[in-house]
């Protein structure tokens, strides 16, 4: 068997769900995610990890889907933008760009949200500037982030505003 018909098995859990699969040894997450188990939210862009269409959350930390293959993936637990609500309902990020009108193309959103859902984890109130930091990474040609930026700020006051209530 030569290096590139290689196949491992590997375990993980995704949006929840444990899956079990078998993967030749040069798969992208991103390509088994899209083609094995038809996740098909995280879009594949440059395939350098410069455009961050490609964005999941790996053991809670974002990596870019096209720099990791899915055999290192083994034995992690990752969230696609899928995952980000479980209910069938739009999780708060996702209503505040779609009311925002944060997402024109949509090829970047997925990417743009599993990052924003990482830093609201972190930093409950992030300022305009660490916001834009952290969607640096990820680039956006049709809304020049001002929307972005101003659907998280949306979720933030929001956020504040029902935990002041609570």
């Amino acid at each position: 068997m030569t290096a590139a018909s290689e196949t491992h098995a590997i375990t993980l859990t995704i949006n929840g769900e444990r899956v079990t699969r078998t993967v030749a040894a040069r798969t992208h997450l991103v390509d088994f995610l899209r083609e094995q188990l038809d996740l098909t939210g995280s879009h594949l862009g440059c395939e350098h990890g410069v455009c961050g269409a490609c964005t999941v959350q790996v053991d809670g930390v974002p990596v870019r889907g096209c720099l990791m293959l899915a055999v290192q993936a083994d034995g992690t637990n990752i969230v696609t933008v899928e995952g980000l609500t479980d209910s069938g309902v739009l999780a708060d990020v996702q209503e505040a760009f779609l009311q925002r009108n944060a997402l024109q193309c949509g090829f970047c959103t997925p990417g743009m949200l599993t990052t924003i859902a990482d830093l609201l984890a972190n930093d409950r109130n992030p300022s305009r500037e660490t916001i834009r930091d952290a969607i640096s990474g990820n680039y956006c040609r049709c809304t020049g982030y001002q929307a972005i930026v101003d659907a998280v700020e949306k979720v933030v006051a929001a956020r504040r505003t029902k935990e002041a209530a609570e």
